[in-house]
């Protein structure tokens, strides 16, 4: 190389690589594609205990849905923000120590804020450390991806896996016990004209057959979704 060729190089000003707008169509599908092709429970099948335990009621599926959004979200930047320094054989005891403290700190403030709601959740809040959705996330997003497309993952799966929840709350707390929310939905005259509410509804299985009627529903109007035998 010459020695004009050398200096021009050199005085040559840098050009910056173009940043990635926040919201580019690539971080959008980071909040959207959970909702439908890629929902945690309805397509990854994960999550599913909680869907059965906790959706009796609608008040405790939309808290137990924000508490998961709170750790999945969290803990996906934590783990993003610490992935370069994290050694891989002990990645997994990281994780769940994150995981775990941060689950306290919501068992803690539901404690302090809404302590009826977190009575009947129970040990359930605390199983949050078990759930596969916040594990899988972390392995398979938080640890190769920055912070910010990390927390809109967390964002995008936690809301995806409440959506769920709180659609079957819905069904089991309206059709078990005609209330939303505590409040009575079917008229005194209905019931005197004989509608009796569905005891069935508010048992674990018929969680696992309204999620059923979910993904068939799924599937029936995304054909992407559909398996080949």
């Amino acid at each position: 190389m010459s020695e004009e060729a050398i200096v021009e190089e050199a005085v040559a000003p840098k050009v910056k690589e173009k940043k990635e707008p926040l919201f580019s169509k690539k971080n959008k599908k980071l909040l959207s594609d959970p909702m439908d092709d890629n929902n945690p429970i309805t397509v990854q099948v994960l999550g599913i205990c909680s869907a059965l335990a906790i959706t009796v009621q609608v008040e405790q599926a939309i808290v137990m849905s924000l508490s998961v959004i709170a750790v999945l979200a969290i803990g996906n930047v934590l783990v993003s923000v610490l992935r370069n320094i994290i050694p891989g054989r002990i990645r997994i005891i990281v994780q769940l120590v994150i995981v775990a403290a941060l689950v306290i700190l919501v068992d803690q403030v539901l404690q302090a804020f809404a302590y009826d709601v977190s009575k009947k959740l129970s040990v359930f809040v605390g199983l949050i450390i078990t759930n596969c959705i916040i594990m899988g996330r972390f392995e398979a997003f938080a640890l190769a991806n920055k912070p910010w497309p990390a927390l809109l993952d967390g964002l995008g799966n936690g809301a995806a896996y409440g959506l769920i929840l709180v659609v079957v709350a819905v069904f089991r707390e309206f059709f078990g016990s005609g209330e939303l929310m505590g409040i009575q939905l079917i008229p005194d005259a209905v019931y005197e004209a004989g509608y009796m509410n569905n005891n069935l509804m508010i048992l674990p299985p018929m969680a696992l057959i309204v999620v059923g009627l979910i993904i068939w529903w799924q599937r029936s109007r995304n054909e992407k979704l559909i398996e080949d035998n």
